[in-house]
Formats: C-alpha cells, sequence, structure tokens
C-alpha cells in the first residue's frame, strides 16, 4: 500500500496549482460574486501560528465558496511599511526596503507552503510606489476637502538621542535605546478629521449585523458619544475664563474645585510670575515622560497641585480652586473639568487627599441631606444643597439646568464625543512620504496630482539620532515650489501605517490600475467585502478607521459602498500552557516544525478542529498527532479502495440495511458539514462529522464483498474527500486523482444531500432497567408500545436484569427509548 508521503504530495500539488494559476481570480461579473479577506500581515519574515489559524479559516470559506457557485475574490499583500524595519536598518545596517522585500519573499515562501488559495496576481505591497502613490492620493483628496489639517502636538522625544519615540519604543517613561528619561516635546504635526464623522461612525453600527456585538460595543465606546452642557468658568482676577464640558449639570452646584491638564495651554500663564511657578513647572516636567494610559490607570494614585488662581462658579458666584492634575487629559474634552467630589470617585479621592470641600447635592429619596460622605453618592436621586433645583428628581434638574444655562447665557446645552481626530504624522523614514511642500513664499502648498507618487529618497542616513531620517537627505528636502517656482522644504514625516491599511481592501479590486485608484466598475462589483477576518485587538483603530476611509471615499464618489466589511469574524487566541503564544514566555510553536513533522494539512486541520474560531485555542501536541493519523486513516481508506474510481453520472440503487446505513451517512454528513461551514464557521463539528463518515465508511467496506454496493462506497469515497477538501487541500486533491479524477477536486460542486435519504425507517430504541441503560435495538420506526414491549421484555440481554423480579411499570417514548421499572 501506498505511504502517505505528506511533503511529496504537498510539494507536487503547490506547484500544479502555481504551474496552472489555479486560483486566479475570474473577471467576468456574470456570476454572484464573494470577497473573502484576512487583514495582512506585517512581514516580519515568519509566519507564527496565529497567522496559520487567521488564513486557514479565510481558505476554507474561500474554498467552499468557490465549490458553491461564486466568484470568489481571495487576495493576499503586506502592511509593510513600519518602524521595525527603520529600527533593523539602524541595528544591522540594511536598508529597510531590503529587509522587507527579503521577509516578503520568505513570507510567500511559508504562504505557498500552507495551500492557501491566493490569487498571487493580485497581491499589494503598501511600501511600493504604485500602492503608496494611491496612499498619498487620498491624502490629498482629505487635504482640499478640509478633513487633513497642522497643529501643534506632543510626542515622546528622547534628549540624548535627539529623536522622536514611538509609545512602544518608552518603557517605564524611558528611551528603550539608551535609557535617557522621556520627555514632552510640541511638534507641527498632521492630523485627520475623523471627528466630522463620529455621528456616522456611531449611527452606522447599526448596519453591522455581520459584526460580533463585542466590537461594536468597543467601538461604540471609543467613539464616545454624550450629553451635557459647554460652560464657561471665569478665572478671578483675569479676563481669561475655563470652558468645560460636563454631562452631569445636575451636578454644578457641587463642583468644590477645577482640575487642568497638565498641557492645558492656560496652565503657564496662571503660574507665571508667582509663587507657585517653580512646583507647578517641576509636577508639569514630571507627567510630560507619562503616557496618557499610565496616567489614567485606575490603580494610579490621583495627584495634583495648586496653581495659586480661582475660578467662579457661573450658577452660585462661588470661588473655588484650579489644580492641575494627572488624570485629565487634554486630548479629551477640553483639557479642564468642573470637580465634583460628592458625586464622582476620581474627584472624591483626589478631595480627600487634599482636603478640598465635599458638597453633596443628589441623595437618597428618603432624606434630605446626606451629610459627610465616606464614598461618593454616584446614583440618581433627589436634589438637595442646589439652590431653586432643590427637591427635583437629578434626572429632571439636568435638563431644566440645562435650560437655566442658555436662557441666562452662561453656556449651551451640547454633545460631546471621545473621539479625537487623527494624527498621522510620523518622524520616521519608513512610510508614506506626506505629499506637502513649505514656501516662505505661499505657505503649505499639496503636491500635484500629477507630480505622485512623492518618493521615498535613497540617500538617507539611519542613525537613530535627530528628527526623521528623511531630513538627511538633501535631494528629497529641497523642492520647488508647485506653485511660484521658488525654493521650498518638501514635508519629511511620513504618514501612520494605520493609513496604509485603511483602503487597502478597496485596491485588491483593480490591484493593477496605474491611472487610477481603482476602476469603478471593478469595485462595484467586489465590494464590500462579505467576510473579514482578523484579531479583536483590531477592533477599534483599524476597523474605525476602515470604515472611516471608506466613508469618506464614498461622499467623494470613489467608493461604490460606505461601509467596507459586511460579515467581521475575530478569531481567538493561541494559548499554550494556559498562557498566550508569546516569545517572552517561550511558548511559541513554529509551524514550521510542525509543518516538517507532520504537513501542512495536518497543521491547518488541527488549528481548525481544536476550538470553534472565535475562541481561544489551547495547543496541544497530543491533538496535532491525533488530526495526522485520521489523515493517514483516510489515505489508508481510498488507497485500499482506489479500484471504486469515480464515474460521473452513476446512479446509485439502495438494496439492503448495510446500504440504508451508509446512505444516510453520506447524506447526513453532507448536511451537517455544509450548514456547519455555511452558516456558523463550526469548523471543529463539520471536522468531527467526517470522520464519523470516514468510521462508517470503514464499517461497510467489511461486509461481504457481494453485498458491497459500489457506486454506493465510490459516492462515500468522494464525499469524504470533497467535504475535507477545504480542510486538507493537499492529501484530498492526490486521492481525488489517485480515483481517476483528471480536474481538481477543489473546482468541483459542493454536494447536495438527499431529504429522503434522511427519513430513517428504523430508529434505535435505548431499553433501560430501573433507569440504567441495558441495551440498544433498532426497531421499526412505526412500531406499536405492544411490539415494543414484547421485544424489550424477550430480550436475552434485559432478561437477566428482570428475572424474579415483578415489574412496576413499563415506560414507553417513542423512537428514543424503554424503560422497564422492576421491584
Amino acid at each position: 500500500m501506498g505511504k502517505y508521503n505528506f511533503s511529496e504530495i504537498e510539494k507536487k500539488w503547490q506547484e500544479n496549482w502555481e504551474k496552472l494559476k489555479a486560483f486566479k481570480v475570474d473577471e467576468s461579473f456574470e456570476k454572484d460574486k464573494y470577497y473573502c479577506l484576512e487583514m495582512f500581515p506585517y512581514p516580519s519574515g515568519k509566519l507564527h501560528m496565529g497567522h496559520v489559524r487567521n488564513y486557514s479559516i479565510g481558505d476554507v470559506i474561500a474554498r467552499f465558496k468557490t465549490m458553491n457557485g461564486y466568484n470568489v475574490l481571495h487576495p493576499i499583500g503586506w502592511d509593510a511599511f513600519g518602524l521595525p524595519a527603520e529600527n533593523a536598518a539602524i541595528k544591522h545596517n540594511i536598508h529597510p526596503d531590503k529587509w522587507t522585500k527579503e521577509n516578503i519573499s520568505e513570507m510567500i515562501r511559508q504562504l505557498k507552503e500552507l495551500g492557501i488559495s491566493y490569487d498571487w496576481d493580485r497581491e499589494v505591497t503598501t511600501c511600493l510606489p504604485d500602492y503608496y502613490k494611491w496612499t498619498q492620493w487620498i491624502f490629498l483628496q482629505f487635504y482640499n476637502n478640509g478633513l487633513a489639517y497642522r497643529k501643534k502636538s506632543p510626542v515622546n522625544w528622547c534628549t540624548s538621542c535627539e529623536t522622536v519615540l514611538a509609545n512602544e519604543q518608552v518603557v517605564n517613561h524611558k528611551c528603550e535605546r539608551c535609557d535617557t528619561i522621556v520627555i514632552k516635546k510640541n511638534l507641527e504635526q498632521w492630523y485627520f478629521k475623523i471627528t466630522d464623522y463620529a455621528e456616522k461612525l456611531l449611527a452606522d453600527l447599526a448596519k453591522l449585523d455581520g459584526w460580533p456585538e463585542k466590537v461594536k460595543t468597543m467601538q461604540e465606546n471609543w467613539i464616545g458619544k454624550s450629553y451635557g452642557a459647554e460652560m464657561k468658568f471665569n478665572i478671578e482676577g483675569s479676563d481669561k475664563s475655563l470652558e468645560v464640558f460636563t454631562t452631569r449639570p445636575d451636578t454644578i452646584f457641587g463642583v468644590t474645585f477645577m482640575v487642568l491638564a497638565p498641557e492645558h495651554p492656560l496652565v503657564k500663564e496662571l503660574v507665571q510670575g508667582t509663587e507657585y511657578e517653580g512646583e507647578v513647572s517641576k509636577f508639569v516636567g514630571r507627567l510630560s515622560s507619562m503616557s496618557d494610559i499610565e496616567r489614567t490607570a485606575s490603580n494610579v494614585e490621583k495627584e495634583g497641585i495648586f496653581t495659586g488662581k480661582y475660578a467662579i462658579n457661573p450658577l452660585n458666584d462661588k470661588k473655588i480652586p484650579i489644580y492641575i492634575a494627572n488624570y485629565v487629559l487634554m486630548d479629551y474634552g477640553t483639557g479642564a473639568i468642573m470637580a465634583v467630589p460628592g458625586h464622582d470617585e476620581r474627584d472624591f479621592e483626589f478631595a480627600k487627599k487634599y482636603d478640598i470641600e465635599i458638597i453633596p447635592v443628589i441623595g437618597p429619596e428618603d432624606l434630605d441631606d446626606i451629610g459627610n460622605l465616606d464614598l461618593p453618592y454616584t446614583e440618581s436621586g433627589i436634589m438637595i444643597n442646589s439652590d431653586r433645583f432643590n427637591n427635583l428628581k437629578s434626572s429632571d434638574a439636568s435638563e431644566k439646568i440645562g435650560e437655566f444655562i442658555e436662557e441666562n447665557n452662561l453656556g449651551k446645552r451640547t454633545i460631546n464625543f471621545r473621539l479625537r481626530d487623527w494624527l498621522i504624522s510620523r518622524q520616521r523614514y519608513w512610510g508614506t512620504p506626506i505629499p506637502v511642500v513649505y514656501c516662505d513664499k505661499c505657505g503649505v502648498v499639496p503636491v500635484p496630482e500629477e507630480d505622485l507618487p512623492v518618493l521615498l529618497p535613497t540617500d538617507v542616513v539611519f542613525s537613530g539620532k535627530g528628527e526623521s531620517p528623511l531630513t538627511t537627505s538633501e535631494t528629497f528636502k529641497n523642492v520647488q515650489c508647485p506653485k511660484c517656482g521658488e525654493r521650498a522644504k518638501r514635508e519629511t514625516d511620513t504618514m501612520d501605517t494605520f493609513v496604509d491599511s485603511s483602503w487597502y481592501f478597496l485596491r485588491y479590486t483593480d490591484p493593477k490600475n496605474g491611472n487610477r485608484i481603482f476602476d469603478k466598475e471593478k469595485s462595484g462589483y467586489w465590494m464590500d467585502v462579505d467576510q473579514y477576518i482578523g484579531g479583536v485587538e483590531h477592533a477599534i483603530l483599524h476597523l474605525l478607521y476602515a470604515r472611516f476611509f471608506t466613508k469618506f471615499l464614498y461622499d467623494i464618489g470613489i467608493s461604490p459602498v460606505d461601509e467596507p466589511f459586511k460579515n467581521l469574524l475575530t478569531q481567538g487566541m493561541l494559548l499554550k500552557d494556559g498562557a498566550k503564544m508569546s516569545k517572552s514566555k517561550g511558548n511559541i510553536v513554529s509551524p514550521a516544525e510542525i509543518i516538517s513533522k507532520y504537513g501542512a494539512d495536518t497543521a491547518r486541520l488541527f488549528i481548525l478542529f481544536a476550538a470553534p474560531p472565535e475562541r481561544d485555542l489551547e495547543w496541544s501536541d497530543t491533538a496535532v498527532e491525533g488530526c495526522y493519523r485520521f489523515l493517514n486513516r483516510v489515505w489508508r481508506l481510498v488507497y485500499e479502495l482506489k479500484e471504486y474510481k469515480s464515474v460521473e453520472g452513476l446512479s446509485i440503487k439502495i438494496d439492503n440495511k448495510e446500504d440504508k446505513a451508509l446512505n444516510y451517512a453520506v447524506n447526513n454528513t453532507i448536511k451537517r458539514v455544509t450548514e456547519d461551514i455555511k452558516e456558523r464557521f463550526n469548523f471543529n463539528t463539520a471536522i468531527s462529522a467526517v470522520m464519523e463518515l470516514v468510521n462508517e465508511t470503514y464499517k461497510y467496506k467489511e461486509i461481504d464483498k457481494d453485498k458491497i454496493n459500489t457506486p454506493l462506497l465510490t459516492k462515500s469515497l468522494e464525499t469524504i474527500l470533497v467535504l475535507l477538501s477545504p480542510f486538507a487541500p493537499h492529501m484530498t486533491e492526490e486521492l481525488w486523482s489517485l480515483l481517476g479524477n483528471s480536474t481538481s477536486i477543489h473546482v468541483q460542486n459542493w454536494p447536495k444531500y438527499d431529504d429522503k435519504a434522511l427519513v430513517k425507517e428504523e430508529v434505535q430504541i435505548v431499553i433501560q432497567v430501573n433507569g440504567k441503560v441495558r441495551d440498544k435495538i433498532e426497531v421499526s420506526k412505526d412500531i406499536s408500545k405492544d411490539e415494543v414491549e414484547s421485544i424489550a421484555l424477550n430480550n436475552d440481554r434485559i432478561k437477566s436484569f428482570i428475572d424474579g423480579k415483578s415489574i412496576v411499570k413499563f415506560i414507553y417514548v417513542p423512537g428514543k427509548l424503554v424503560n422497564v421499572v422492576v421491584k
């Protein structure tokens, strides 16, 4: 018998598929389309098992849809810009372009080794000019529509390296390269005005029926729509005021202090020339090295400092101290808050620490005054200590106080969003150049579309010091102004890599178009993405930015849809020994090792069989070996019965009980696998169903040779292979060929089940004695209770449990069980 030589078989079919361009997309638009897409990877150089899971899930769906008659678009590409390539350039003296392309070549080899059905002619790579030309073009559309602008904002700055650091390069407030304390430095940077789309992004979550609720909730919270009031607190002895937004107008009478973010533009002015200036400057300097996450974490102690200044509460003219604190951020709201310690946990903690007055203004309905508080009162209730609004319900008071504020020109009721504009500037080389020049005469001048792409220069120095490496290229930064022809400077920042990944799914619809971003007819046919697959860690930024880009491009008549992804699947994490796989934990499993030892089909089968795709998956060497044994079992079965060749249109006649059992198993398996893949993506139970059919087929082949129904056995073998083909494409292709088929298994029609074959004439009845199962019998599905009783009581095995005992009761549940109660 031929051995299952997976390495030979997989290599053979991978070469065959590549030679024949087996997965090339049909450009005719007559068939129904299906666009299946996994999030494209960063080319780190090596696939990990998370990649294997992600791409195997997508491949099963793509192959299944192809066999069901859809015209399937299943592309791949590379999110190829990013910091690791630049770090490699500094560390190993290798150009990012060379490092990236070498990694891409290696990862292409690994993906082909897995047998993923990609159309490689549609590959896109974000670091190539033919792609980033159009990223720059989109930037110009944002700019021309008033959605790209510059403003000063803080960056992480290492004073020793004299360079900007990404957040991930700051470890414990220090530069990861030289261990110097990192400070904040204000730089002029580019933003996309995503806040203009906040309402649309929030409202249209309701359209996304095919998205997990948890992802939609995460986006909803990130956008953070809130209703409230905006008002000004005048600063005593100054013509300046503090503007605040509050969602709780009902608590304004309980304001006992104001808090500013350390970065608030008024901080310096408030303390300048006062006795507080030195201490406040030190405090602000210390906080400047902390990230926003560190400052606002729930377990971080609230700390602040008094500015020596007071604000006036506009509703009761009360003088309240102004503090600076770590827990208020400039990026949210106005960078100033009114603090109500009686009804807010953070404010309460701060007030207790700094001995600030606490005034409760809402209390339980059965109390007039709640006196001294041990904890803030955060429930709704009745208004107290609130002047004319006393005794109102707090929910009613919010509305009444909002009206009062507007009527007396003290502020206005408004809507606020937590979402901030998107900072896209990066002081990096390896990214898409921002297509803008600066002219002393003309100011900010966008590069004309006909001059795109603005190419990354090669004459740069990667020192790890100073500003962006682009500033070291004289040929890049010194240009003529496109407007007046005078000397000008090119923008030396590049774009955030999230910009590149915010539209790549649209480019796949027409990836080789040099004249337009994509053809409208092609994008109109393929979009939206029917199934998008990736990690839940991208739930907010990538998915939100992709939605924002799509909506903008739709509004300017470029995108055919206003939502990019119809259905979203977020696969679970891979665990080993109960912990997430990671290099730091030393619990990584290399795909290369598994493929070398067991083959790609085993790797795919295990990763799809071990857990439903949305669940976390615990690695098991034993389960991998089990999947390998199963594939060997299928191989031996088909190889042994290879004389049962496929014959098209062969009719099947069911002759006996064994035929009926196998025919039922074949049709039931088709039904189960089809529903598990199509409706639920329950690949684990689909594979389990195929395993059961393999068992039934092994059983059937052992009956008397003269009883074997050749067409039925052939159909069972074919069904096993076709149903298994999306999961184990190489082995099934080989065995399909072995059965005499000249066309690929992957272009066969997905089998349909026969409803009539699923109607059982006989059913299995469980026989219990005093509730314990003692035997099982096969009987006619129409059998009467008297007949069942006679068969059960005369069953030799049952007799041994009831002889010499009295039958108290005989219970029969039709088609399911008998229970004989004796004593």
